[in-house]
Formats: C-alpha cells, structure tokens, sequence
C-alpha cells in the first residue's frame, strides 16, 4: 500500500487517508438519497435509482483511487440530474430510458476524448490566471452550498438573498462551525470528522426539546433495505441515437466535461496536487474514470457521474492519494442495504465541514496579478459566477469568453491558444442550447 500510494512522498499516512476518506464520504453521502428524490421525478423508482447512484459512486470513486490515485471521489452530478429531469424528460418530453441512453452515449464521446488526450488539451489550454480563478469560485461555491444547508442563508424577495431566522438548528450548526475552525487552527487530526459527528450528536435533542424536524437518532426509517436492479440495462440505445437527442448528449458532454475539468483544476490548485509539470496530478487517468463513470451510470439507471467538489472535505482533513477515494468508494458499498441510515446525519452537521473548505480553496487568488486588468477581469468574473450562477459550468464559460473578448481588444491575440478559440466556440454553443 506504502509503494503504491506512495504515502511518504506525499507527505500522509494510512491513518490520514482513512480519516480524509471518511470525510469525504460524509459530505458526499447525500448524493445517496438527494440524486433518487430528483431523478424519481423522471418517472424512475425512487429505489432503483438509488441502487445504481451507490453503485456509480462506488465503483467510480474506488476506480479513481486505484487508477488515477487521486483523493477525488466521483459520484452522479448534481446539476446534471436536475438536467436530466427537468430539462430533458419533463422539459423535451424525452422519456427516461432515451434519456439514460443519452447519458450512455456522452459517455462514450468522454472516453473517446479522454483516450485521445483531447480532454487533457483542453485543460492545459486554460490559461493559469482562471485556473486560480476556477479554485477560489469552486471555494466559495461550497461555502455557500453550507451556509444554504444549514439556512444561515436563505432566500428573500427583497435583497435576494439574506441571513435565515437564528433557531435552534442554526445555533447547532453554529456551534458545529466553530468547533471545527477551533480543530483546524489547532491542527487537530481529523478536525473535520470530529466537527461532523459533534454537529451530528449536537442535532440529537432538538427533536425533543424544541419539537424541530432534527431528531436523527430516533426518528430515522429503519436500518436495512433491499437492492432494487429494476434499472440495470434499461437504457434505449437505439432511439437515444436521434437528431432530436443530438442537443441533449451535447448537453451532457460540455456540462460534465468543463464540471470535471474545473473541479480537477480547482482541487489540485489548492492542495497543490500537481505533477513535474505543473499540471493536475494523473489527469488523463482522473477523466478517464470520470468518462468511465458517465458510461456506467447510462447503463445501471442514474444520471451522469462526474468529480465531486465536496472531495475537498478530505483534502482539506489530509488527503492526498487514491487511498483516500478508495476509502470514501467503499463506504458507499454498504448503502446497497443500508440506505436508511444516511438520516442520522442532518444537512447541518456537515455543513460547517463545506463553510470551513472555502477557507483554503481561495488561496490561489493571491497568484493573480491583479493589475493586470486583462487577465484579472476574466479571473474575477470565473470566481464569482460559479457560486452566483450555482453552476460551475457557467463561471468557466463566461471566465473563457471574457478572456477571449479582452485578449483580442488589446492586441494580444498570440495569448489565445487554438484549444481555447474551440473551447469559446463550444461554449458559445452551450449558451444557445
């Protein structure tokens, strides 16, 4: 394990990892019963699509660690399940099964493009001033994805967004938060694990006490459950194949490819997870297994797998090798029967852990040269569309537009890679779609 991992060349231990593998599964796990609420919605089985959302983040997250030995681990897309559902079943009145076969064939285009390298020429056509960019706005992204969990922000008509009504819930999470940035500043192994089973315990008597609707010991649906493989193979693979389903697989690809690239580029910027060159760690490897998790996901019944941001929970607790996402890989497995379990740990306590996260993904903003104007704008506008749109997707595109637009008007149009015109012109395509 020593060999492979290379455990002292990257600076942790077996302990580390399985402590940084745990934390990423604790705030990925929702994925587990988040993904069948919304796909159910298709017209799928709530517990089929279930089963084949563990299965995807099993097998991908495990994959990720043993063949591209990165603390990253994979799980159906949030985002793209809402596409999924919204846009194309109900949206287009594509049915469910094209629909999977659809995901099914982006999946191919991925694996095409991640064997040929062509995913890999995309990144490294991304200038470095927005890769910087890219790890703050995923940063803030999962800060605001907590403060939203915990309802420390909320929605209001007025100022479109404002601070949630102080409560018991909030004064746990708070108290979570605190906890947990104490452990940290104090460089306490496993802080962020510490932080989410205090929050987890804290949680426990305000079902009692104050009649909230968090009461995850006592009130939870039972243990175990059964398997459902209803939709293994339930793919239409001819029908998905198209002209009318052209829009949908392309969707599908330019989504999850720019989701999977800026995530990889936003975690191994701020836990300078890179190689010799400069580049993020075994990336052909890390987006051959997220083409590989798109593919399987088309076939066992689940919307497309992609590279999960909240991975930066366990970087942030240490993680820094595929035993990390090997580790956060198996503790899905047990899900197949235990899904019922995920209900003793509320949205808030993982929350602090996401809040906390933001802290050190923003430090590669202090790279860009802010005086230069050309290259900061662009920088600016990637890092705060991606947590102000709710979309990774849209900062990146709007990042590479603006870049293009500001390079051309003062004269530096040498600074404009071919990748990158191709990239503008795919992303242009996007926003008509």
């Amino acid at each position: 394990m020593e060999s492979y991992f290379e455990l002292k060349k990257n600076g942790t231990t077996i302990q580390t990892e399985i402590i940084a593998g745990i934390s990423s599964f604790l705030a990925t796990a929702y994925i587990i019963v988040v993904n069948p609420s919304i796909l159910s919605q298709a017209g799928m089985p709530f517990s089929g699509v279930l089963t084949a959302t563990v299965l995807v983040s099993f097998f991908s997250s495990v994959m990720m660690g043993l063949y591209a030995r990165n603390p990253i681990l994979v799980a159906p897309g949030m985002g793209l399940n809402a596409f999924f559902t919204y846009s194309a079943v109900l949206g287009m009145g594509v049915s469910w099964q094209v629909a999977l076969g659809a995901v099914f064939w982006s999946g191919i285009v991925f694996l095409i493009l991640s064997v040929f390298n062509v995913r890999t020429l995309i990144l490294r056509a991304i200038p470095r001033p927005l890769r910087f960019a890219i790890a703050a706005g995923i940063g803030l992204f999962i800060t605001l994805i907590g403060f939203a969990n915990a309802k420390f922000i909320v929605a209001n008509p007025a100022t479109i967004i404002g601070l949630g009504p102080m409560n018991p819930a909030l004064l746990t999470f708070l108290a979570g938060l605190l906890l947990t940035a104490i452990l940290l500043v104090k460089n306490v192994r496993g802080g962020m694990l510490i932080g989410i089973i205090f929050t987890t315990l804290a949680a426990y008597p305000l079902g009692r006490w104050w009649a909230t609707d968090l009461d995850p010991l006592i009130n939870f649906n039972g243990v175990f459950s059964a398997p459902d493989f209803s939709l293994l193979l339930q793919l239409d693979l001819v029908n998905s194949l198209k002209l009318s389903i052209v829009p949908v697989i392309f969707a599908f690809v330019f989504t999850d490819m720019f989701d999977s690239i800026s995530t990889f580029v936003g975690l191994a910027e701020a836990a300078n997870l890179m190689d010799e060159h400069g580049e993020p760690r075994n990336v052909k490897q890390a987006l051959t297994t997220d083409a590989v998790a798109t593919t399987l996901a088309g076939l066992v019944g689940s919307s497309p797998g992609t590279a999960y941001v909240e991975s930066a929970v366990g970087i942030e607790a240490g993680g820094r090798t595929g035993l990390t996402a090997v580790v956060g890989g198996l503790l899905f497995l047990p899900f197949l029967f235990m899904a019922p379990l995920l209900s003793i740990i509320p949205a808030i306590a993982t929350a602090p852990a996401l809040v906390l996260v933001g802290a050190f993904m923003v430090r590669p903003v202090i790279k860009i040269n802010w005086s230069e104007l050309d290259e900061a704008i662009p920088a600016f506008l990637a890092m705060v569309l991606i947590p102000f749109t709710y979309s990774i997707t849209q900062g990146i595109i709007w990042g590479f537009l603006s870049w293009t637009a500001l390079k051309l008007v003062t004269g530096k149009r040498k600074e404009i890679s071919l990748a990158l015109w191709v990239i503008d012109f795919f992303a242009i395509m996007a926003l008509i779609f």
